[in-house]
């Protein structure tokens, strides 16, 4: 129950949403449950009707008049006898009589000297003179005996219109059968299961409806928090869990829902249909049925503890697996130039046996759950049949309990299966509730300030940051000034990118400001200060999209002259022309069908595009070759043209054109000037352009 709470409470922000089809399929599905008792009524109702009736002429006098002086004899103590029904040979007789039209009107007794009769009004008197003043008297004025009979009577009345209504259309045995009680035997079950089956399919229709829609709903959910999460997130996160998150956790509850949510609702009103059915033909053999209901309830939460476990061991193998496939996929060309085939498919070996594990213990546990529940049902019906012969039940009666007893038992094997279902989906919801509630560590203020240009300047005042308790970055303290190029130097770890980070604020400085036209940007929206910047970096990210979309994600909306125009300025448009399908070309998945220099073009056609204010070059060249990084550098110096330049750079040739550059060394800036004051120096920048033999070149 507690795995069912968790999981409707998460899911119901989403079921409200499709409130009407829910509501319809709830609807239909107590519709459904309450079909399935109508089985126990029809099939006692037919074995009633298999019982051979006296209709000759020389009898049926008799069961008139017997019926008439029974009548008259109960009428004045109508309550007197409810504590007396089952009485021999009283009790026969009134089963007999109430197949009968019963008047409305107290009848004449008639006179007879019949010795049944006779028999029937001296057993009847003595009963009458036994029963105690003071129970009849309780049977009178009690109103909880009025609450306790009042149903059964209302019940028994429906019961006998029904009757009345069916009875031309139903055969009996000793009466002649026209085309309507053929017509009638032939339709009454198929009708009744035509009904049950199209009302559960709509009802497991309009719950199927909602389920999609929820899942659906739940896995934009899940991609629209991940994107807000701050990249902290992502460098403590493996790709195969987030991968996980989207796909194997929403489509562990989508099985949920869409197996289990329809049978939640009928079943259990199956179960309560049926059991007040049988209680009504016998509630001493219903009370003896279900006391095998709790030994059914102990193997399940056993075995449903060990689905979860395994559900558990399973999602972990499955995020591993998958991280496996996301390296090996990606790194592919490793893979071949140093052989790790064989050791890439023995990783995924091993994976793979934790799966077949922990699938196989589920599967165990699982399909348990059936022979088990299967076999206690089976003990508990002998034992029932036993009883039922003990108890000298009528055959009627007899058919009709056995009927529901195998009716209720069956929603009794579903719903254990749902406990199964629900215990497996449990493990993806709580991941799925887990990463709902994650925060971003970077947050957008309540009432950010808006930013519709870059003025003045850019400035960063005594920023400190680290990712743990190591500092990255000590004491930055810089002005970039609207139109100035400011170029960043260092060895590898010197904090360059970090730098690049939070000018983007994808971290915040943990001491100091980072400030744009005077705001710090923790107080400036995210959208507008993204607006205004515009990235070119080593790693070069293009989507699995035509070359016109991806140079589009520069500024969505963009028209086909704004494509192409950002195109030519990044000379790239003269190689787009000679692919297949020109701009209309798909680059694969990032990038895989173009060279490095043709990606980088793009992107820096993309960043033509957003024509934003300030340009921010992260290492833009450093892995290309010679000739492709003169390519891309006349590119990236037109694109620099009249634009604010951050550049970050190892390779130090690059940094000639700057205005300033700055050198940082284990987070610290150590020297800072031109490219041509650095080199004079001598210092750690000099040591750096030796290494690279720009001095050398100079000299």
């Amino acid at each position: 129950m507690r795995h069912l709470k968790n999981i409707f409470q998460f899911g119901w922000p989403y079921f409200r949403r499709y409130w009407v089809r829910l509501l319809a399929g709830v609807l239909l599905g107590v519709v459904f449950g309450l079909s399935n008792a109508s089985f126990v009524w029809a099939t006692r109702t037919l074995f009633e009707r298999l019982a051979e009736r006296p209709t000759g002429p020389e009898k049926a006098p008799l069961l008139s008049e017997l019926q008439r002086e029974l009548d008259a004899l109960l009428w004045p103590s109508n309550q007197v006898m409810a504590p007396l029904a089952g009485t021999s040979l009283l009790a026969q007789l009134r089963n007999e009589f109430d197949r009968l039209p019963r008047p409305t009107n107290p009848p004449a007794l008639p006179s007879t000297n019949g010795s049944l009769l006779l028999q029937v009004r001296s057993e009847f008197e003595q009963l009458v003179a036994q029963a105690p003043p003071a129970r009849a008297k309780a049977a009178d004025d009690s109103w909880f005996s009025l609450f306790k009979t009042k149903p059964r009577q209302l019940l028994a009345e429906l019961n006998q219109k029904v009757k009345a209504v069916i009875d031309p259309w139903l055969p009996q045995m000793g009466r002649a059968v026209d085309w309507r009680q053929i017509l009638g035997g032939l339709l009454l079950l198929p009708v009744l299961i035509a009904i049950r089956g199209y009302v559960g399919y709509l009802s497991s229709y309009c719950m199927g409806w909602v389920s999609e829609r929820v899942v659906n709903d739940l896995r934009l959910d899940v991609l629209v928090k991940l994107n807000s999460l701050s990249l902290d997130f992502f460098n403590r996160s493996t790709m195969g869990d987030l991968l996980t998150h989207i796909s194997g956790d929403t489509s562990a509850l989508h099985r949920c829902l869409s197996l289990g949510f329809s049978d939640l609702i009928k079943e259990p009103i199956t179960i309560l249909s049926v059991f007040v059915g049988l209680c009504l033909i016998d509630w001493r053999l219903t009370l003896f049925a279900t006391i095998f209901l709790p030994f059914c309830l102990v193997p399940l939460l056993v075995l449903g503890r060990k689905v979860q476990r395994a559900s558990r061991g399973n999602v972990d193998a499955t995020i591993s697996q998958a991280s496996l496939l996301v390296e090996a996929l990606s790194g592919i060309r490793v893979v071949k130039a140093f052989n790790l085939e064989t050791f890439q498919a023995e990783r995924f070996r091993q994976l793979s046996r934790q799966l077949i594990h922990h699938g196989m213990k589920g599967v165990q546990a699982k399909e348990l759950v059936n022979p088990i529940i299967e076999t206690i049902a089976m003990l508990g019906l002998g034992c029932l049949i036993v009883f039922i012969f003990f108890t000298q039940t009528s055959v009627p009666d007899l058919v009709g309990f056995l009927t529901g007893v195998l009716i209720f038992f069956t929603p009794i094997k579903k719903l254990a299966g749902l406990h199964v279902l629900f215990q497996q989906a449990s493990v993806g919801v709580d991941r799925l509730v887990r990463i709902l509630r994650e925060q971003p560590t970077v947050k957008e203020s309540l009432q950010p300030v808006a930013l519709v240009s870059f003025k003045s300047a850019i400035t960063l005042e005594g920023v400190n940051f680290s990712y743990g308790h190591q500092l990255v970055l000590q004491e930055i303290n810089l002005s970039i000034p609207r139109g100035f190029k400011l170029g960043v130097a260092g060895e590898s770890g010197s904090g360059k990118s970090t730098l690049v980070n939070l000018l983007f604020r994808f971290y915040d400085p943990t001491a100091g400001a980072i400030k744009i036209d005077g705001h710090d940007l923790r107080e400036v929206s995210l959208r507008d200060l993204r607006q205004l910047l515009a990235m070119v970096s080593q790693e070069v990210v293009l989507f699995d999209q035509s070359v016109a979309e991806n140079i589009a994600c520069g500024k969505l909306g963009a028209s086909r002259e704004e494509i192409e125009a950002a195109a030519r300025a990044a000379y790239a448009h003269d190689f787009i022309m000679q692919l297949p399908q020109g701009y209309e070309t798909r680059v694969g998945e990032r990038g895989v069908t173009l060279s490095g220099g043709q990606r980088q073009r793009i992107a820096i056609a993309r960043a033509f595009a957003r024509n934003a204010p300030v340009l921010v070059l992260d290492e833009a060249t450093a892995a290309l070759d010679s000739q492709s990084e003169a390519e891309v550098q006349a590119a990236i110096e037109r694109l620099e043209e009249n634009r604010t330049v951050i550049c970050v750079a190892h390779r130090l040739s690059t940094l000639a054109g700057m205005d300033r550059i700055v050198v940082l060394s284990q987070g610290r800036v150590i020297e800072e000037g031109s490219f041509a004051e650095l080199l004079r120096r001598g210092g750690y920048f000099a040591d750096m352009a030796r290494r690279q033999g720009i001095l050398l070149a100079g000299g």
